[in-house]
């Protein structure tokens, strides 16, 4: 097992992957380092429309099937482990695993974003015994019952409109009132009979009798006004905060702690880059984080070469 390489990619997810098909192709000594398994939050979607080639969809695992596949056809070797800190401070730079310490000349973090919580009393209590932040998971669990999904953008209500394939009726409880989703997926909520939106309002409480969620106490944000919401579950999809802990005071965030990169994908340290989800960015979606590892790469490349 070397430690020592061109590149080094953090993060299995579609910016990952892409990074990992690119490097290979330029016959780059690379590692890719995936804490869990390849794919990211592919894995947990269900259909996908918008990614180009694909005219009638495809689902999140075959396509992380197929990356997997095309990144196997250039031998990037891949580890599973987790990053515990990274040293910047030197070049060569070092990345800090649970075990072992592996150095490399240029750096890509690819590690994503990760679904934010309410902060609401019984969140924590009935996460995963009615509460939860993947419908393609968990929705069959809910055929034929009524659930709550929180949230009005692109994934709110792209999973709010999964889970009427299996339950009875889905409430989306949105504190403005309008949504902030595409308006393809606001016509096809408004159009759903299965679909009821509660505008205006938060959800202040998740009760349940200790094994599951039983109903939501929610807020009328104008009037003040609360009420009780009688639910078998409830789905949260209310933003993402990025999984860049490890990188502490290492690179340039923002103010929510996604890692700030020039428009060739370069972090605040030279040879260090960040695509996807985990950068500041205007769009998170497979696409651009596709099109970010591509660039990312190709920086790499010509920081290798010019020494």
């Amino acid at each position: 097992m070397n430690n020592s390489y061109d590149l080094v990619i953090i993060g299995g997810g579609p910016a990952g992957l892409t990074a990992a098909i690119y490097a290979g192709r330029a016959r780059m000594n690379a590692l890719l380092i995936e804490k869990i398994s390849p794919g990211g939050q592919m894995l947990t979607t269900d259909w996908i429309e918008n990614y180009p080639g694909f005219p009638e969809g495809v689902s999140g695992g075959e396509l992380v099937m197929k990356m997997n596949e095309q990144m196997e056809r250039f031998g990037i070797e891949v580890e599973s482990a987790e990053v515990t800190d990274l040293d910047l401070s030197k070049n060569p730079r070092r990345i800090i695993l649970e075990d072992r310490t592996v150095s490399c000349r240029t750096l890509i973090i690819a590690t994503g974003a990760s679904p934010n919580k309410l902060g609401v009393p019984g969140e924590d209590t009935f996460y995963g015994k009615g509460v939860s932040t993947c419908a393609t998971c968990d929705a069959a669990f809910y055929r034929d019952k009524v659930v709550a999904a929180v949230g009005g953008g692109d994934t709110a209500v792209q999973e709010a409109l999964f889970l009427t394939k299996f339950v009875e009726k889905v409430y989306l409880i949105h504190r403005r009132d309008e949504l902030r989703a595409t308006k393809i997926l606001q016509e096809r909520a408004l159009a759903n009979d299965k679909i009821e939106i509660v505008w205006d309002s938060v959800v202040t409480d998740i009760n349940g009798s200790g094994l599951t969620v039983e109903g939501l106490v929610i807020q009328n944000v104008k009037t003040k006004e609360t009420r009780n919401l009688p639910v078998d579950g409830c789905f949260i999809w209310v933003g993402t905060t990025p999984n860049a802990q490890f990188i502490g005071n290492t690179l340039k965030t923002d103010e929510w702690g996604f890692i700030v990169t020039d428009q060739n994908m370069q972090t605040s340290v030279p040879g260090v880059y960040a695509v996807g989800d985990v950068r500041h960015t205007p769009l998170r979606q497979i696409v651009t984080a596709v099109g970010d590892a591509a660039i990312a790469v190709h920086s790499a490349e010509e920081h290798l070469q010019a020494g």
